[in-house]
């Protein structure tokens, strides 16, 4: 899990990028799928060890118009509206709800996909063995793992940033401001997101608002 982070670009520029998430767009839902589903996924999520939660459908995932100029392929979280956006070729893009981090813990700023990971294990930085342990050393991979089914480690300037884009073993959570820095999402979202994501895609993270602009793609 991470820790406390910092914005990476300046706060003005960030919010102009905001900005220009409004608007009005159309939605269709895109069903849930288990077709890319590995056999140890199927194992692990037939009988998850945490309650099933019922996802808002405006969090569940959805494929919507995309009006920014990202490339395909790159990632964009609005954090105020609690959306992860996977953009894809002729202005649409997937979106999924996600869990972002408390205000104060929250990252912003533009990474790389450094790493990817099905199952990771998890290794509790010191802080949050401090804040919120005590855990083990290392935790196994495995649907009770806080890093659920996959993980993507954003890297800033070819050094871990220690944030993830990660499933969870709380998905009652999406659509709050909730955790250590991280961006949650469903194990399921997470793994139809992992498989469409190539090494060293750009993620753009907005930083929540401050008053001067008001972000999403609200439909």
């Amino acid at each position: 899990m991470p820790r406390r982070g910092r914005t990476s670009l300046p706060w003005g520029l960030l919010g102009l990028l905001g900005v220009l998430l409004g608007g009005c767009m159309q939605t269709t839902l895109a069903p849930s799928s288990q077709a890319n589903f590995t056999p140890r996924d199927r194992q692990q999520l037939a009988h998850p060890p945490y309650a099933r939660a019922s996802i808002p459908e405006t969090y569940q995932r959805h494929i919507v118009d995309y009006q920014r100029r990202e490339r395909p392929g790159t990632i964009l979280v609005d954090t105020d509206a609690r959306f992860l956006y996977y953009v894809l070729p002729q202005g649409k893009a997937i979106r999924y709800g996600v869990a972002v981090g408390e205000e104060a813990m929250a990252w912003s700023g533009v990474a790389t996909v450094g790493r990817m990971s099905e199952w990771p294990d998890w290794i509790p930085t010191r802080e949050i063995q401090e804040r919120l342990g005590p855990y083990p050393s290392r935790v196994a991979g495995g649907a009770a793992n806080p890093l659920g089914a996959r993980a993507l480690y954003l890297y800033e300037g070819g050094k871990d940033t220690l944030y993830r884009i990660h499933g969870t073993n709380q998905p009652e959570y999406i659509g709050q401001a909730i955790s250590s820095g991280c961006i949650r999402m469903t194990n399921e979202d997470v793994i139809d997101l992992f498989d469409r994501v190539r090494p060293g895609a750009t993620v753009v993270v907005l930083p929540p608002s401050r008053g001067g602009w008001a972000g999403g793609f609200r439909s």
